[in-house]
């Protein structure tokens, strides 16, 4: 039987950047946690509207967009 787990605290709806001079996306919500613990996050990019998964420990390494 698997152990539910809560999502980790993910800051919804904040513009960030892949990297510093990435393109800008926004941050949605968790969607499920990876075998190495970590997590997928859904977030849209902004200039296409396209939606991706990103992982949270990348998402946290991320600047915000200015």
């Amino acid at each position: 039987m698997h152990a539910v787990v809560a999502p980790p605290p993910v800051p919804v709806g904040k513009i960030k950047s892949f990297g510093p001079f990435g393109p800008k996306y926004e941050v949605g919500t968790a969607l499920r946690q990876l075998d190495d613990g970590d997590w997928l996050v859904q977030v849209t990019l902004v200039e296409s509207g396209e939606l991706a998964e990103y992982r949270l420990t990348r998402l946290e390494d991320d600047p915000e967009a200015c």
